[in-house]
């Protein structure tokens, strides 16, 4: 594997992950939203 596929594969990656991440932090925030209007109720 050559270091420019190396580096494509590692941003790849990355670009993934906080994706991901990203995803991961709506649906924390959206469950909490959730919580406090349902506890408003």
């Amino acid at each position: 594997m050559t270091p420019d596929e190396q580096t494509e594969i590692e941003r790849r990656r990355k670009s993934r992950n906080l994706a991901v991440g990203a995803t991961l932090l709506f649906f924390v925030v959206l469950f909490y939203a959730i919580t406090i209007v349902r506890m408003g109720d």
